[in-house]
């Protein structure tokens, strides 16, 4: 009698998980490309591209263009209620700024096309990061080439108005060729929504600054200073919102940092290698993100290395290096991991490759799940709502 009553239940768990099952492996999203490399010369990308995505094999399949003459939309950004997508442009405006643009996602959402919705200045040179408030109603851009930060109204239509504030950041460090001026190179919002965080690479700072999310004004607060000559790129907060894990692009080291969520202060703690003592190579940190479960930590190494650092987070919230893979190909500006936590994927830009890694659950180490894909100069990789499907 029991054994019936338990073969019911798993019957009927089966079928209430079924359409789960169909949504995980129906997940769509899209990925942001190069479209022209730096002497002008044609990539042979068609700018954004669609993709499905098997969260049970880790696959991507039905790649199609679905934004065609975009020009170098390398940086996506979602909006939260998963109706729009967002772009930069770098080198897609006047001679004297860049720019942003908007689109609307259809009814087939990944698996169609994206229609535009018109695009605004950056009010920079060289956009190279974005990302969208929760709320839905401010976008936010980091100018690399000018080392200006923007803020943007977001309509209903999902369409863009022009900025409503711009913020030039200011500095510089001891490499004079990468940083003779402030380099913005990526825009976070803390977890609670109060504080942007913009890491200058140019300027060895994290531009700290209150946001007012009913005005959409950026208030500057005293911003952290990074060890001269490390260039911190990207940044990701700890599971429990007491952390700030930064990557830095020229010494190519973790930094771990005390967040401090009331005064939006940070405070430095430990830094990590992601590259061995005796490496003699060219250093070029690029991307950082954490495990979904909060116990590993990942960041992309390019110039002489293409590897992808794997690390372990200690007791005390520090990294420990747990081992290093290659990326699959040359240049992982980018890479990030999908929602079920079980896949990491990377863009290697220079090569035209995207390869994609198991991700060993207790341990956190990496295994390449089949050959590279061949996509021209990919970069970003966003997933859309599990909800629109």
């Amino acid at each position: 009698m029991r054994s019936g009553f338990a073969m019911v239940v798993l019957v009927v768990l089966a079928v209430l998980a079924w359409p789960l099952q169909l949504q995980a492996a129906e997940l769509g999203g899209w990925i942001g490309t190069y479209t022209s490399l730096d002497s002008g010369a044609s990539t042979g990308s068609a700018g954004i591209y669609g993709f499905q995505w098997d969260t049970s094999r880790g696959s991507l399949a039905g790649v199609h263009g679905a934004a065609s003459g975009v020009h170098n939309p390398s940086f996506l950004a979602l909006h939260p209620n998963g109706r729009f997508l967002y772009a930069v442009n770098e080198g897609g405006g006047s001679a004297t700024a860049d720019q942003v643009s908007a689109f609307a996602i259809g009814a087939d959402g990944a698996a169609g096309q994206l229609s535009p919705l018109g695009s605004v200045s950056s009010m920079g040179k060289g956009p190279c990061h974005l990302t969208v408030d929760a709320s839905g109603r401010w976008l936010f851009v980091a100018n690399y080439g000018s080392g200006i930060i923007a803020v943007f109204p977001i309509h209903s239509d999902g369409r863009l108005g022009e900025a409503q504030q711009s913020i030039q950041q200011r500095g510089s460090g001891p490499i004079g060729d990468r940083q003779k001026s402030a380099h913005a190179h990526e825009v976070v919002l803390s977890p609670d929504g109060r504080f942007l965080l913009a890491p200058d690479l140019g300027a060895d700072r994290i531009f700290i600054y209150r946001f007012d999310a009913t005005s959409g004004k950026l208030t500057a607060s005293a911003p952290a200073v990074i060890p001269a000559g490390y260039g911190p790129r990207h940044l990701v907060f700890s599971k429990d919102a007491r952390r700030v894990y930064v990557v830095t692009e020229l010494a190519a080291k973790i930094m771990t940092m005390r967040w401090d969520a009331q005064s939006g202060a940070l405070t430095a703690i430990a830094e990590t290698p992601a590259l061995p003592a005796d490496f003699s190579g060219q250093r070029s940190g690029a991307e950082i993100a954490l495990h979904p479960n909060g116990k590993f930590l990942y960041s992309s190494n390019r110039g002489d290395s293409n590897t992808i650092a794997i690390f372990r987070l200690g007791a005390d919230g520090v990294p420990v290096p747990a081992g290093r893979v290659p990326s699959g190909g040359k240049t992982p500006r980018y890479f990030t991991i999908d929602p079920s936590g079980h896949f990491l994927i990377a863009g290697n830009q220079d090569s035209s490759t995207i390869a994609i890694f198991r991700i060993q659950p207790d341990t956190g180490a990496l295994s390449a799940v089949g050959d590279p894909m061949a996509l021209p100069a990919p970069v970003d990789l966003v997933f859309a709502r599990p909800s629109e499907h």
